[in-house]
């Protein structure tokens, strides 16, 4: 990919939220400091009370791209098919997607932009915070923290370095190890190409997963994002399944038939947009 297109492509920022709005508020903040911004914001909402929509509304007035709202009932967690409304609305060449308890570095924007690479997709990281730095930071309406701050895990991703960057995307990957959709960049024409996420996966998990699964089935590979790109996960109670997850079996069968397509995705809500602006 040649630099001219790499700095005209438009990029859409997916963020996926239900009922933080505090935390959604400091995403905001994060984003109106970006060195460069991307050309659109969509707030994937997976059925938030109406003060998550309020909060949204003034952002929009402030930030000088387009915000949107992508609002569905509250059903359970079904974060696939909030995703999938926003990345079918979306009007960008490349989609980055994040959780709503990302809090983004100044750079976050401009560094997916420079990472980007036809045929791939990037897999990025994340600081975890403890509890109390993590209501420290929502207190106080603090973004940053270094590799030395307390109550802190993964402290080496509070590193950016262009040159270390570099030398971890040499690698290409095509395996499940540390796939997280809290912080990741597609093409929007390879979601289309193997339908999105796939929303009959209801419930917490796999759902990044069984994506990736089907990106490689149609030979897209992924690229790691380490050393930029950098985002500080907020802390909160876990919403790991304690026993088995039920997504687990769609996600073994999307590996074991090598499928590239999912029933139940993205096409059932593209025309839903087309003609908007």
């Amino acid at each position: 990919m040649n630099a001219p297109e790499r700095n005209t492509m438009k990029i859409s920022l997916v963020i996926s939220t239900y009922n933080w709005k505090e935390a959604l508020d400091l995403i905001f903040r994060s984003i109106a400091r970006q060195t460069q911004p991307p050309d659109e914001i969509l707030v994937a909402d997976d059925g938030s009370r109406p003060d998550t929509g309020e909060l949204v509304a003034r952002w929009a007035q402030r930030l000088p791209v387009p915000v949107r709202h992508l609002w569905q009932e509250d059903s359970g967690f079904r974060v696939a098919r909030a995703r999938n409304l926003a990345i079918a609305a979306a009007r960008g060449d490349y989609i980055v997607i994040i959780d709503g308890d990302m809090i983004l570095h100044p750079c976050f924007i401009e560094d997916h932009r420079r990472a980007a690479r036809r045929n791939y997709f990037m897999q990025g990281v994340r600081l975890f915070t403890g509890p109390v730095t993590g209501k420290y930071l929502l207190d106080n309406g603090v973004m940053d923290l270094n590799f030395f701050a307390r109550d802190i895990k993964r402290r080496r991703h509070a590193i950016r370095n262009r040159f270390l960057s570099w030398v971890v995307r040499r690698r290409t990957h095509s395996n499940q190890k540390a796939i997280r959709s809290c912080n990741q960049a597609y093409w929007r024409e390879d979601l289309i190409k193997v339908n999105g996420f796939n929303e009959a996966m209801i419930g917490y998990g796999r759902e990044d997963n069984e994506l990736a699964q089907r990106l490689y089935n149609a030979g897209v590979r992924r690229k790691n994002l380490k050393f930029a790109a950098l985002a500080i996960h907020l802390h909160h109670p876990s919403r790991r399944l304690v026993s088995d997850n039920p997504n687990d079996a769609i996600f073994y069968a999307t590996t074991a038939s090598k499928s590239k397509w999912c029933n139940d995705g993205l096409d059932q809500h593209i025309n839903e947009f087309v003609g908007q602006t």
